[in-house]
């Protein structure tokens, strides 16, 4: 949960935009995204798969230079 105390003579325009990036920062606007639709654990462990496959090909290409 984001809390943000709006300091004393700052503008409505600086508290949205303090806002905006506490939001971004904490990964709210992510996770929103991500549980927009459901999806099956046999398609997240697939992801997760490619994402680790994708990973590993780049580490070991990344040790070969």
């Amino acid at each position: 949960m984001v809390k943000l105390t709006v300091r004393d003579r700052e503008s409505i325009q600086e508290a949205v935009r303090r806002f905006r990036k506490l939001v971004e920062r904490s990964g709210i606007k992510k996770e929103m995204r991500r549980r927009e639709y459901y999806e099956k654990p046999s398609e997240v462990k697939r992801r997760a798969k490619i994402r680790a496959e994708r990973r590993n090909r780049r580490s070991r290409l990344l040790g070969e230079i």
